[in-house]
């Protein structure tokens, strides 16, 4: 399948982000949002993103406006008819999930491959509540999507070959670099990262260290690039927090309880980078 237009569902850090680079690598964008608020501030924020990129000479201001030229903000899911490939980026909540899903599969033409971004729910699950199971695939890109290669393709159980091929030769167009996962609750980054990140709350809980001295002996120790607890602000609390009660649930295994202090900041609103304030403070 030839896929020259990409719809998204969700303007938000994932949306904008999976648009830009579509965009900046020749594919047309619709940029969806219930909102047009919220699909102002995506296509604001792709702006902001690709101006980065010109000060740094890595594009030309006719690369900056080709791509946001590329780029179409709506609030009418009527105008993702035309795309080959739609991804649902929306919050990580598996009702809200399911019924984007349901809307999009009575929408679009029935060979119109439907992908998710979500970081944890089950892919046969989600594909189930469509009719066409064998073009429904999981595209799990990471944050912030711009800058990070790493795309995870996760196939549910009667993912087709052809959507498999079509997704990952998308991903290598965006510049990305796509490796093969089985369904599985966290399939592969986010088995091993969430969990690493839920520890570093017990170990904040139990007061073994300051969140500073724990991220740099993470960082200084491992060779990580960002240490859990500001990853975990850079996620969202909330995410993590998602994340890791899908893991309980799944497995039914207690070594996936959530830490409680990461219950108490997404109760108290301290969800990270995007409200300003998390394990750190980011008012300005």
């Amino acid at each position: 399948m030839n896929i020259s237009t990409v719809g998204i569902v969700g303007a938000g850090t994932m949306g904008n982000g999976i648009a830009q680079a579509c965009a900046v690598s020749g594919i047309n964008v619709v940029m969806v949002d219930i909102a047009q608020a919220a699909v102002d501030k995506g296509v604001a924020t792709v702006g902001k993103s690709l101006d980065r990129l010109l000060q740094k000479e890595k594009i030309t201001e006719a690369d900056k406006a080709a791509a946001l030229g590329r780029i179409k903000g709506s609030t009418n899911y009527d105008d993702l008819k035309g795309a080959q490939l739609v991804i649902e980026a929306a919050t990580e909540n598996h009702e809200l999930k399911n019924k984007i899903l349901k809307q999009l599969d009575g929408l679009l033409a029935p060979e119109v491959i439907i992908a998710t971004n979500t970081s944890s729910i089950s892919i046969t699950q989600l594909a189930a509540v469509t009719s066409r199971p064998d073009r429904f695939v999981g595209m799990h890109f990471f944050n912030p999507v711009p800058m990070m290669a790493l795309v995870e393709i996760i196939r549910g159980l009667q993912t087709s070959d052809a959507t498999h091929d079509a997704v990952k030769d998308l991903a290598v167009r965006l510049g990305k670099s796509p490796i093969t996962v089985k369904n599985a609750p966290g399939f592969v980054v986010n088995r091993i990262l969430v969990p690493m990140i839920n520890e570093a709350f017990f170990v904040l809980a139990e007061g073994l260290a300051t969140p500073e001295d724990i991220d740099t002996g993470m960082r200084l120790g491992c060779n990580h690039p960002i240490g859990p607890l500001a990853l975990a602000d850079m996620i969202g609390l909330d995410v993590c927090l998602a994340v890791m009660e899908v893991y309980v649930d799944q497995f039914n295994d207690s070594k996936y309880r959530p830490c409680p202090l990461l219950r108490e900041y997404v109760a108290a609103g301290r969800l990270g980078r995007k409200t300003g304030m998390g394990v750190y403070s980011y008012a300005k």
